[in-house]
């Protein structure tokens, strides 16, 4: 076989193409966000769960105006996690300005569950639906600072102190003890001897959070100022969260006790139209491909025999 220049166009094509296809799985965003457990946003009405576009230092996600969606909480260890989520800046199930210390989620080991609305009672939510802030349920309750942003801050469980448990001397073993003791008290030169240590008592266990909640048992940032640049076109109303329609969502009561009072893992993900994420530089659309002039466009069509009329 002679060797000549045929076969390497197509083996540096084919490389090309290859190192083309990386980068732009490298480039691609992701979609879900955390280490103990895998948060993603989905739209509800589609049914699409929202890319994660990371830029300056932080998470976005582009939300439709009107579409309902949910925060999806993805279980990854084998313990239990409690899950305490924000919206805006509020506290998901009770309705105040979000705290760590507050109610939550609570989750067995490599469960799934989706957050989807601010939590009325043990079997009802109000749909979370993109829509103005003016018509956010902050904005409403006079909290506007920190429309924008989902939150969920995760702790572990403290595990039970195991306590050994005292097994029982059998009763010959007792009646040859006391026997041999009264023979002991009976001896004039013998002394008194010390009664037997009391059993210490087992140690205090640390009271349970009450509050906890969950999808199978329920326990307990800053505004989005986008900087929008000149060439870029001006940005739309920026979105916060409503409080939707009446939905049937049931859980039940559980008890927590966290591992830490700080979180062993916070993960925040801004939100906003995917206008004003396209005006800020956050998310980068690639312009139309314009074709370049060829210099002979008719040579380059193929022509074969027509069909006869």
């Amino acid at each position: 076989m002679t060797t000549g220049a045929f076969p390497l166009p197509a083996i540096t094509h084919a490389a090309l193409a290859a190192l083309t296809a990386v980068l732009t799985l490298a480039s691609a965003p992701a979609h879900a966000v955390g280490r103990l457990a895998d948060i993603t946003i989905v739209d509800r009405d589609t049914g699409a769960t929202l890319p994660v576009h990371y830029a300056k230092g932080e998470y976005w996600v582009a939300g439709r105006p009107g579409a309902r969606y949910a925060v999806t909480v993805h279980n990854r260890s084998g313990e239990r996690l409690l899950a305490v989520p924000s919206v805006d800046g509020v506290n998901v199930l009770s309705g105040e300005t979000a705290a760590w210390d507050q109610r939550g989620y609570v989750f067995s080991p490599y469960e799934r569950y989706q957050i989807t609305g601010w939590r009325k009672s043990s079997s009802e939510v109000a749909a979370f639906e993109f829509s103005s802030i003016a018509n956010s349920y902050a904005g409403r309750t006079g909290r506007p600072a920190n429309v924008g942003v989902i939150g969920v801050a995760l702790f572990r469980e403290q595990q039970p102190v195991a306590v050994p448990s005292i097994t029982p001397e059998p009763y010959r073993q007792r009646r040859e003890a006391r026997d041999s003791a009264e023979l002991q008290r009976s001896m004039p030169s013998a002394g008194a001897l010390p009664p037997p240590p009391a059993a210490a008592a087992p140690a205090p266990t640390a009271e349970a959070d009450s509050s906890a909640a969950g999808p199978s048992a329920l326990s307990e940032q800053r505004s989005a100022n986008s900087s929008v640049a000149k060439s870029m076109p001006a940005p739309s109303l920026r979105l916060g969260t409503a409080h939707g329609q009446r939905e049937t969502s049931v859980v039940s009561h559980t008890t927590f006790t966290r591992l830490q009072d700080q979180p062993n893992e916070v993960i925040s993900i801004r939100y906003d139209s995917r206008a004003n994420l396209v005006a800020s530089g956050v998310i980068r659309e690639q312009p139309a491909r314009v074709p370049s002039p060829r210099a002979f466009p008719q040579s380059d069509n193929v022509s074969y025999v027509p069909d006869p009329h």
